[in-house]
C-alpha cells in the first residue's frame, strides 16, 4: 500500500495549485488529488475505493468457493492457487518505477490483498481441525467418553487448548514478522538513496515467503473432506450451503451474533488500521525505512503480548471472551483518539511520537484480538463445518470493509480531512463492542453448534441410505 500510495502522491497534484503542481511542494495546501473518470479524486480516498474494490472482490470469492473446500481436497488446492497468485503479484511490483504506473500499482496491490486475504482464511479454517486434534485435545475427549470429567470441566480445559494454538500460532507469525523486517533493513540502509529500494524490498519480502511457504504444500498431510453430495456443483454449492448455514441463525442465535457484531467491529478496527497508516505515510513521507522501525516495534510488542495474554488466561482460566473484550476497549480507544485531531493539530495522530505510541499500543493487543477472534469462532463454529462457517467468519472479517472504506473515503473526498473519518469508526467500534460484550453467550453457543453439526451429520447418513437406494431401484429396474 505505501509504494502504491506513493506513486499516486506522486502522479496528482495540489488542488489549490492547479493541474501540474505537486503534492509534496513547500507551499503545498495538504491536499492530493488524481484525475479520476470525468473528475479528481483525493489520493487518500483512491487507496480506501480500492480497498473497498478488494474486499467486494473476496466477498464473491468467499461466497462462491470457500464451503466447497470442506469437501474433498479441493481446499488445498484453492490455498495453492491464491498463495501463487500473491507471489506473481508481488514480484510483479519490481515494474512500479514511475509515478504513471501508479494504475498498475493499484491493481497489483488490489491483487495482493485480495488473494493474501484468501490466504489466511483458508489457514484459519484448519484451525479448529487442527486443535480439535492435537494429542491432548484427543486425551481430553477420551476421559470426558469415559466420564472422568465433568461437562464444564471439558469444555473449560477444550478452550484453554484452542487458545494455546491459536496464541502460539499468532505468535510466531510475529516472530516471522519480526525476522522479515529485519530483513528488510539489509537492504533499506545500505542502498537507502537507490530510487528502486522499495522494490527491491518486496521482493525480498516475498522471496522470504516462497522459501519458507512453499514446504507446507509439499509436506502437508492429506485431510480430505467427504465428497462432494451427489447432485451438487463445485460452484453452486458454497452458496446454497450460506444460505443453508443463514436460514439456521435460529439454531445457532449466539454464533450469528458474533458473526453480526465481528461484522461491525472488524469494519471499525480494519478501516481506524488503514486510515492510520495513511496519516503515518503522510507523515513519515512513504519511507519504507521508518515503516520497517516501526513495524519492528510492532511486532516485538504483538509477540510479547500474545505469549504474555496466554500465560495470563492459562494462569487464571479466564473464559476467551474474557480476554477478548480487553483487546475491544483499544480498538474503540484508536478511532476516539484519532477524533482529537479533527479540532486539534497537536494531538490526535498529528506527531511522531504518536505513531510510535500507536504501533506499540496496537501491537499490544492487535496480535491478541486476532488471536482470541478466531478462538471464539472455533468455539462456536459446529464441528465437521469448519470452512463453511470460516467462510462467513472471514466474510466478517473482510467484506465488512467493503462498507468502511467506502463510507470514509466519501467523507475524505467531500471534506479535505482525513480525521474527519474517525468519528464514524468510532460509533461502529462502540456498538459492536456493546453487542458482543452483552449479546454472545459462549457456553449455550457452543452446545447449540454441536447439537447442530450431530442433526446434519444424521440427515446426511440418512440421505446417503436413501440415495444408495434409489440408485440400486434404478439399476434392477
Amino acid at each position: 500500500m505505501t509504494l502504491f500510495q506513493s506513486l499516486a502522491t506522486a502522479a496528482g497534484y495540489d488542488p489549490a495549485q492547479g493541474p501540474g503542481s505537486s503534492c509534496s511542494a513547500p507551499e503545498a495546501s495538504g491536499r492530493c488529488v488524481l484525475p479520476w473518470g470525468k473528475g479528481t479524486k483525493s489520493v487518500d480516498s483512491a487507496v480506501l475505493v480500492a480497498n473497498g474494490a478488494s474486499f467486494a472482490i473476496m466477498t464473491l470469492l468467499f461466497t462462491t468457493v470457500n464451503s466447497v473446500a470442506d469437501y474433498g481436497s479441493f481446499g488445498r488446492w484453492l490455498l495453492l492457487i491464491f498463495t501463487v497468485l500473491c507471489w506473481g503479484a508481488q514480484f510483479a511490483s519490481m515494474s512500479l518505477t514511475s509515478p504513471d504506473r501508479w494504475g498498475l500499482a493499484m491493481a497489483l496491490y488490489m491483487i495482493g490483498f485480495i488473494t493474501y486475504g484468501a490466504t489466511l482464511v483458508y489457514y484459519a479454517a484448519l484451525f479448529p481441525r487442527l486443535a480439535r486434534n492435537t494429542p491432548h485435545a484427543r486425551q481430553l475427549r477420551k476421559k470426558f467418553e469415559r466420564g472422568e470429567t465433568s461437562v464444564e470441566e471439558y469444555e473449560r480445559e477444550e478452550s484453554m487448548e484452542t487458545n494455546r494454538i491459536s496464541n502460539i500460532s499468532t505468535a510466531h507469525s510475529n516472530i516471522g514478522y519480526i525476522i522479515t523486517l529485519a530483513l528488510n533493513l539489509t537492504i533499506l540502509l545500505p542502498r537507502a538513496s537507490d530510487p528502486k529500494v522499495n522494490n527491491y524490498v518486496l521482493v525480498l519480502t516475498n522471496g522470504y515467503w516462497v522459501l519458507l511457504g512453499i514446504w507446507w504444500f509439499i509436506f502437508q498431510q492429506p485431510r480430505p473432506g467427504p465428497p462432494l453430495p451427489a447432485g451438487e456443483h463445485y460452484v453452486t454449492i458454497g452458496w446454497k450451503q450460506i444460505w443453508m448455514a443463514l436460514k439456521q441463525y435460529k439454531k445457532l442465535p449466539y454464533t450469528f451474533i458474533y458473526l453480526a457484531a465481528f461484522f461491525l467491529l472488524a469494519d471499525g478496527f480494519n478501516t481506524a488500521g488503514t486510515l492510520v497508516y495513511l496519516c503515518q505515510n503522510d507523515r513519515f513521507q512513504f519511507s519504507f525505512l521508518q515503516n520497517t522501525y516501526l513495524g519492528l516495534v510492532q511486532a516485538v510488542a504483538s509477540t510479547t503480548s500474545t505469549l504474555g495474554f496466554w500465560y495470563i488466561q492459562r494462569h487464571w482460566k479466564i473464559p476467551t471472551k474474557k480476554m477478548f473484550a480487553v483487546t475491544n476497549i483499544v480498538t474503540i480507544l484508536i478511532p476516539l483518539w484519532g477524533m482529537i485531531g479533527i479540532w486539534s493539530t497537536k494531538f490526535g495522530f498529528r506527531n511522531v511520537w504518536e505513531f510510535w505510541a500507536y504501533n506499540v499500543i496496537s501491537g499490544l493487543f492487535q496480535a491478541p484480538y486476532y488471536a482470541f477472534s478466531q478462538t471464539m469462532m472455533a468455539e462456536l463454529t459446529p464441528p465437521g463445518f469448519d470452512n463453511m462457517f470460516f467462510g462467513l467468519f472471514g466474510l466478517s472479517n473482510r467484506a465488512s470493509s467493503l462498507i468502511g472504506p467506502n463510507v470514509v473515503q466519501a467523507i475524505i473526498n467531500q471534506s479535505g480531512d482525513n480525521w474527519k473519518g474517525f468519528p464514524f469508526l468510532f460509533a461502529l467500534c462502540t456498538v459492536a463492542c456493546i453487542v458482543l460484550w452483552v449479546g454472545v453467550d459462549m457456553k449455550k453457543g457452543r452446545h447449540d453448534a454441536i447439537a447442530w453439526a450431530a442433526k446434519q451429520r444424521s440427515y446426511a447418513r440418512q440421505w446417503d441410505v436413501l440415495d444408495t437406494e434409489n440408485r440400486a431401484a434404478e439399476k434392477s429396474s
